[in-house]
């Protein structure tokens, strides 16, 4: 593990899968604590998996299934204030989910 975010709180959203669970993962790697927010509609994306994957390897990490959008932002930044108690970074990595 790296130190470059040691103690730093991240919030990525559209990290139950692909790019967004790289973005958790490295960060995580480097030491941050990180929100892994997924609404968990894709196939296969899962934020409590990626949370799982994180854990495993020695980082701190927590779920959350809110909604990246105007409305559901509050609830997302919510979630990292309750479990680290602060916010760091925004990887705001979440896509429009009618699209997919």
């Amino acid at each position: 593990m790296g130190t470059r975010l040691d103690g730093k709180v991240a919030i990525v959203t559209g990290a139950g899968g692909g790019i967004g669970r790289e973005h958790a993962l490295l960060m995580a790697s480097e030491g941050a604590y990180v929100v892994v927010n997924d609404l968990g509609t894709r196939p296969g994306a899962d934020a409590a998996s990626v949370v799982a994957e994180i854990t495993e390897r020695g980082g701190t990490a927590v779920a959350d299934s809110g909604s990246a959008t105007w409305d559901g932002a509050a609830g997302i930044v919510a979630r990292a204030i309750d479990a680290f108690g602060r916010i760091d970074v925004l990887v705001n990595n979440a896509t429009a989910g009618r699209n997919n």
